[in-house]
C-alpha cells in the first residue's frame, strides 16, 4: 500500500485564474508555421529555454488573420529526456504560457524550446522566464512594427 500527498504534487503551483487560456486558436500547431518562425524570426536566450518569434505582419504572413494575436507552440526534442519528461515540460510550459501570455499581446508566431534544465527549475523561475520572454518579445516586434510602417504623408 502507497501512501500519497495530495499536495506534494501541486508544490509550487498558484491557484488557476478565472480568466486566463490558452485555446486552440492561440497555439502554433502547422509545421509549416514552425519553420517559418525557425527560418525567418528572431531569438531570444533565457536561462532554461529558448524563444524563437516571428512578426506576422513582417512576414507577410496573411493566412492567419491578425486578430488572433500571439500565437505560441512547443519543440521539445528527444534530446532532452523519455516521454514523460518531455511531456512534464510541455505540461509546465503550457500553463506558464497560460498564465504570462499577454492579451491581446503582439500579432506574432513564437516557439519555446526548453533546455533539460527546466525539468530543475522551479514553476516560479519558469513563470518569471517566460513572462520576461514576452516583454522582451513586445518591445521587439514593436520596434519591428514601427521601422515597417510606411512614411506618414
Amino acid at each position: 500500500m502507497t501512501a500519497s500527498v495530495p499536495e506534494a504534487s501541486n508544490q509550487g503551483v498558484e491557484p488557476r485564474r478565472a480568466k486566463a487560456s490558452f485555446s486552440r486558436s492561440g497555439r502554433l500547431l502547422r509545421h509549416a508555421d514552425f519553420e517559418r518562425v525557425y527560418k525567418q524570426g528572431k531569438r531570444h536566450f533565457s536561462s532554461s529555454m529558448t524563444f524563437f518569434f516571428l512578426d506576422r505582419h513582417a512576414a507577410g504572413a496573411n493566412q492567419v488573420p491578425a486578430t488572433l494575436g500571439m500565437r505560441v507552440g512547443f519543440t521539445v526534442g528527444r534530446a532532452l529526456g523519455g516521454a514523460v519528461q518531455r511531456n512534464r515540460m510541455k505540461r509546465r510550459l503550457r500553463e506558464a504560457v497560460r498564465l504570462t501570455r499577454p492579451v491581446p499581446g503582439p500579432i506574432a508566431d513564437v516557439v519555446i524550446n526548453p533546455k533539460k534544465t527546466l525539468l530543475a527549475a522551479s514553476f516560479k523561475a519558469v513563470l518569471n522566464e517566460v513572462s520576461q520572454a514576452f516583454v522582451v518579445i513586445e518591445k521587439k516586434t514593436a520596434v519591428s512594427a514601427k521601422n515597417q510602417a510606411p512614411p506618414a504623408v
